[in-house]
This record gives C-alpha cells, sequence and structure tokens, in this order.
C-alpha cells in the first residue's frame, strides 16, 4: 500500500495581501522555507496547516534602521530580534554603531554575521560604516561581504561608536559608494548649530525635557541635510537621509530629487505617531530621539507620505535600559526608544485613520519598498514564489499595548497604553512559526544574515 505524500510543508490561510491586490479566502503553500504557490479555492494538501481566518496575511515585515548593538553588544540581538518577531518583524536591517566598537571592517562584518547565526531569531541585514580618517580601502570588500548599505553621520554622539564625518571624507565616501551602486545614509543634523543652542540653553538652566526639541532646531536638520544631498548632487551617488522629523525636510529631498539626485527618504513611526506639544509633558525623556519628534508636524509628515516623498519607513529601534533616560537634565538622557513591537501596529492605525487602503500601504512601506532599497527583494518584502516563506498575520482589532508584556528585555515603552487599530498574531520565519498567540516559538540561531544581492 502507498502512503499519500503532502504537497507542501505549510499551507497558511486568510486574507493575503498581494503586491497588486489582496485575495480574500486564499492560500499560501510553502516547502524548504520558500513560497511555492499562491492560490484560492481548493486547498492543496499539506503537513501543517494554519488558518488565519478573516486576518489579513502580509509578508514578514522588514525593519529598516535598528540599533540592536548599539547598548549590550552583539549579544543585544538575541533580546532585540526577539522581540521582533513578536511585532510580525522578520528581517531587521542593522545599524553600524555597535558597542565598543562600529562595524567599519570586513572582520567587524563576520563577526557580527557570526552572531547573528548564533543568536538571532529573526533575519538579519547589515550596514556597514566608515570611520573618520579611514579612508574608503574597505568600502570594496564589504560590499562583496553582503552590507547592505552604508552610514554616516554629521553629527558625533560618540568618538569612537558614533563619530562624525567630516565634508571631505564624506565626498570620498560617496564617490566610492556610488560606484559600486550601494545607498549612503546620513544621520542629519549639524554639530556646530546643536552644539551651540544646547550649551546656550544649559548655561540658562533649560535642562528639562521640554527644551530637548529647540535644542536640535529645524535649521540643524535642514542644513546637515542640504550639504549631504549637494554632495550627492556632485558625485551622482545614492544619498539617503535615514530619520526625518518634518515637511521642511521632505520637501528639501525633493527639490534635489526634482533636479536629478538620487536622493531618498526615510521617516520613523514614532514621528508618525507622537507630538512634542501633546506627548513631552506626559513622557518626558522617554520619547527622545534624534532628530526629536517636533511640535505640530504631525500633518505635515503624513502629506509627505501622500504626496509620495517617503520611500520607506523603519523604527529606529534603540535598545537603552530605562535608567538611561532617568536623568536630571535632558540633555544626559539617551536618544532612542525601543520601537519593534509598537512598529507595525502604530503604522497601521496612522494608516487607518490616513489612507484608503491601509493593509496594502502597510506592506508598501514596511515590506516592498525597504526590501528594494536594501537590495533583499525579491527574496524578502512580497508574497510570491520563490520568496522567502515570512509572513506576519495582523489581525484588525483593536489592542491596548503594555510595556509589560514586551519581549525585548527592556519593558518600557513610550507606547504604553497606547491603543492599536490591530494585533499581530503569528509570525513565520522561513516557514517556522516563530510568534502565536503571544508566544515566542521561535529559539536563537533561527535567524540567518541577508546579504544585499542587487
Amino acid at each position: 500500500m502507498t502512503t499519500a505524500v503532502a504537497a507542501f510543508d505549510l499551507l497558511v490561510c486568510g486574507t493575503l495581501v498581494l503586491p497588486d491586490r489582496m485575495v480574500q479566502q486564499g492560500w499560501v503553500a510553502a516547502s524548504g522555507g520558500k513560497i511555492m504557490a499562491i492560490g484560492t479555492g481548493a486547498r492543496p494538501e499539506a503537513r501543517a496547516v494554519h488558518d488565519a481566518g478573516q486576518a489579513y496575511v502580509m509578508p514578514g515585515f522588514i525593519d529598516g534602521q535598528t540599533h540592536a548593538t548599539s547598548y549590550a553588544g552583539l549579544p543585544g540581538l538575541e533580546s532585540t530580534t526577539r522581540s521582533a518577531i513578536a511585532g510580525g518583524i522578520t528581517t531587521l536591517v542593522d545599524m553600524p554603531y555597535d558597542n565598543p566598537d562600529p562595524l567599519n571592517t570586513t572582520e567587524r562584518h563576520w563577526a557580527k554575521v557570526d552572531a547573528v547565526q548564533r543568536l538571532s531569531y529573526a533575519d538579519v541585514a547589515l550596514y556597514a560604516t566608515v570611520a573618520p580618517g579611514q579612508g574608503t580601502g574597505q568600502i570594496e570588500a564589504l560590499v562583496k561581504a553582503g552590507a547592505c548599505a552604508f552610514k554616516i553621520s554629521s553629527f558625533e554622539s560618540h568618538p569612537v561608536r558614533f563619530p562624525r564625518i567630516p565634508a571631505d571624507e564624506t565626498l570620498a565616501i560617496l564617490e566610492a559608494t556610488g560606484a559600486f551602486k550601494i545607498p549612503l545614509g546620513l544621520h542629519n543634523e549639524d554639530q556646530e548649530i546643536v552644539r551651540a543652542t544646547v550649551a546656550a540653553l544649559k548655561r540658562i538652566g533649560h535642562t528639562d525635557p521640554k527644551w530637548h526639541e529647540p535644542s536640535r532646531p529645524v535649521a540643524a536638520e535642514l542644513a546637515a541635510t542640504a550639504n549631504f544631498l549637494a554632495l550627492g548632487m556632485a558625485t551622482g551617488a545614492q544619498v539617503h537621509i535615514v530619520h526625518i522629523s518634518c515637511a521642511p525636510v521632505f520637501q528639501l529631498v525633493r527639490r534635489f530629487r526634482d533636479a536629478g539626485t538620487h536622493a531618498t527618504a526615510e521617516t520613523c513611526t514614532h514621528y508618525l505617531y507622537f507630538d512634542a506639544d501633546r506627548d513631552t509633558a506626559r513622557l518626558g525623556a522617554r520619547m527622545k530621539v534624534n532628530p526629536p519628534v517636533r511640535p505640530g508636524a504631525l500633518p505635515g509628515i503624513w502629506q509627505a507620505l501622500a504626496d509620495g516623498d517617503i520611500d520607506f519607513i523603519s523604527s529606529d529601534h534603540s535598545s537603552w535600559p530605562l535608567a538611561n533616560k532617568q536623568t536630571a537634565s535632558i540633555f544626559d538622557a539617551s536618544a532612542g526608544i525601543p520601537g519593534l513591537e509598537t512598529c507595525a501596529p502604530s503604522l497601521y492605525t496612522g494608516l487607518c485613520a490616513h489612507t484608503v487602503e491601509p493593509e496594502r500601504d502597510l506592506v508598501k512601506y514596511l515590506c516592498e519598498r525597504p526590501a528594494k532599497f536594501f537590495g533583499l527583494w525579491p527574496r524578502k518584502g512580497t508574497l510570491a514564489p520563490g520568496s522567502d516563506a515570512d509572513f506576519a498575520i495582523l489581525d484588525p482589532s483593536e489592542t491596548v499595548f503594555h510595556e509589560a508584556d514586551a519581549h525585548d528585555d527592556l519593558n518600557w515603552s513610550p507606547y504604553d497604553g497606547e491603543r492599536f487599530a490591530c494585533r499581530i498574531v503569528t509570525t513565520f520565519l522561513r516557514g517556522k512559526k516563530v510568534w502565536d498567540a503571544g508566544t515566542v516559538l521561535g529559539a536563537p540561531g533561527d535567524g540567518q544574515f541577508v546579504p544585499r544581492t542587487q
């Protein structure tokens, strides 16, 4: 007697969010960690079936800007990626400002790749950087090793881990990255303006949280952005602004883009959710990020999204313990917030209020566009045959986020108590169920390093 063999390893059923349409009562079949077929109607046989009912089956989300290793070093990958899968994020693009040393050599790149393979619950792509005075000699090797982008800063947060790169060296780096057609991102704040403004505020005792935003004015963001875009115009390289906090900066990027500069723009979920006037008094340093959340900026940023000026959206997750926020002066508090479990729910909530197709738009800004930007498409970011079987299942039912329930070992968030329009009920990574009904099912080592391939 012959035993029938199931055609597929996994069948996931629900409302599919595809690149060009949504399919109700659809199914996605996967084997060997890859999507093999997509359809409707009669379901093929599979060893395991996950029926999501009316919930949305989306590609696993891609967080294009995380700082998993800025505080705890490479071991920080474990808790950060555990939090990611709880938020439906199956691929993180991690920044190069590791503790204690930045990722600016192939030796450090491969050490981080090894840490990903041992510690990560989710797949990880890697930014690289260039240190001051280093020159461009490592760029080609880092590109060949699979770095998905490079990032530098116009503001020094730390002399080694997060330094400032002067304009002459930025020009040389752009000439090198342009030759390999790989993006160079910028932390976009003018150092002289910010440091002078902070010093002036300190002298008169203005050190409580309401002075953080004025200490880093829009002028500082515009000045750094304009200088970088001009160098991009001169070299023809791709210049990317990694976290834009207000409409005037998006408008500046658009002007350079219209003039022929290969310029792209990113914003973060907190800029689309919080308002300095409304939220600073209750959140204080818990909301501190750089560039800062600004007063009255929300309408302009949502308009930038409607106008097509935002390429993709990220969390800019930072793994600071709450103690780093509890300082007497706002200027001594660490900048950055946890954001992996709130990234998709907070963005979806905003999209529901501002766009006609929030499900399609969520996939556009958290899946398709970051995958293409970082050279991960079509392996990541889409439901299509041949792509990785990464799925985020989103239930559009109202839920309240509680920081105590987070899975990042931090257990604090400025989003504590916020009411979202959805919840992430299940996450699959390459066909393996790693998060379901509030329980982490994945393990360290499930994640892989994902190199840039385009």
